[in-house]
């Protein structure tokens, strides 16, 4: 299959301006200018000067797990019952039926890292899962991705003033966290010496320990911010701070850190204390300061199908045009440690194209074809 007649943006290969793309077998085998493109007898589609490019990423979503449409039938997303449940999968609660998948699939989101909620300290594994099938094990990119965690009031909520349990304040929240660790280092070793210690929990916790997968750690408010970042660096984690809203007052500090934050959803009115002071502007000002981020709808919060016109939000309030696709596109895909297989037009990777009428960032931009794995979709 080739799409031809197009301004592609390989997002790390450069621009064509009049471009084409190429693919078979559900990988991406050639790109370029279309006075370069050899001869080619295959299928085609005429992008007619519209826009080609990587599908759209979301580093954090529940589409899936926290249905639309539903109450608590569908809701799957918060293992409410204890604060620590790492062995939580949420492929495991994952529904390829839920009906905002087409509608996201249709804006040109491919992939989302399905999480867990945030009401436990530690939820569990999250679950990079292309939106394209009927059987999640199939339509899984890499599971777990990370391992979801949160501060603040979400614990504090669920746990102290709901079931009168710990925790009940945010020392509690960091000394849940510190105290699991702590075991599943222990356990880490007891297993080394050989010992016969199986436990389901603290298992789920070693590839994070190894440093094989991230934490992806729900926190709103600054102070939250920096407690996710100092518990990190104690136990020596990869880290990712989700949401991310008063990230604003503590740039330096994010940025000296070397973490890749996942924003949003900062639009729409504050839903609680923490939400409260969240803008668009941050997307700028940590671009400003050189820190690289992805983004998020935080879907079902909102639809997972406005996640390019949260984008096209960020660029009118001053982040660059390239920042803003790299937030949807290949920065989502490192956080979640799939960018060798999505998140950019290259030679090798899945084939997950998007094909706009104009620039998705323009308001009259319409979705011509959207590919996963190199099927169109309908």
């Amino acid at each position: 299959m080739r799409i031809i007649n197009g301004t592609v943006f390989t997002i790390e290969n450069g621009i064509f301006e009049d471009g084409y793309v190429e693919f078979e077998n559900g990988v991406i085998t050639g790109f370029g200018c279309m006075n370069d493109a050899p001869a080619y007898d295959g299928d085609v589609l005429d992008a007619e000067g519209g826009v080609i490019l990587p599908g759209f990423i979301d580093a954090h979503s529940h589409i899936g797990i926290s249905e639309e449409g539903l109450r608590w039938e569908g809701e799957d997303c918060n293992e409410t019952t204890s604060p620590v449940t790492p062995d939580m999968r949420a492929a495991d609660g994952f529904n390829p039926f839920d009906i905002a998948i087409p509608r996201a699939r249709a804006a040109g989101v491919t992939t989302v890292n399905v999480c867990p909620g945030s009401t436990n300290v530690i939820g569990g594994q999250t679950a990079a899962i292309k939106l394209y099938g009927t059987d999640v094990s199939k339509m899984t990119v890499k599971a777990p991705c990370a391992i979801k965690c949160a501060t603040g009031e979400n614990p504090k909520r669920n746990f102290g003033e709901n079931k009168g349990c710990a925790p009940m304040t945010r020392m509690a929240v960091a000394a849940i966290f510190r105290r699991t660790m702590t075991k599943a280092v222990r356990y880490m070793q007891k297993k080394e010496y050989g010992e016969d210690v199986y436990d389901s929990e603290l298992e789920a916790l070693i590839p994070l320990l190894k440093g094989e997968i991230p934490m992806h750690i729900h926190a709103h408010r600054a102070y939250d911010i920096l407690t996710a970042l100092r518990l990190a660096e104690e136990f020596h984690l990869r880290c990712s701070t989700i949401h991310t809203t008063g990230g604003m007052q503590i740039i330096p500090e994010i940025a000296a850190s070397g973490t890749m934050p996942i924003i949003g959803p900062c639009i729409g009115p504050a839903g609680k204390p923490e939400t409260v002071g969240g803008t668009l502007a941050m997307g700028a000002a940590l671009e400003r300061a050189g820190v690289e981020f992805a983004l998020t709808t935080d879907h079902d919060v909102f639809p997972l199908w406005l996640l390019p016109h949260f984008a096209a939000i960020m660029v009118r309030e001053g982040l660059s045009e390239e920042a803003a696709l790299r937030a949807i596109t290949i920065n989502a895909a490192k956080v979640c440690g799939i960018e060798d297989r999505v998140g950019s037009i290259a030679r090798g990777k899945d084939a997950d194209l998007a094909v706009f009428t104009g620039h998705p960032f323009h308001y009259l931009s319409k979705t011509r074809a959207v590919f996963i794995n190199g099927r169109q979709t309908d």
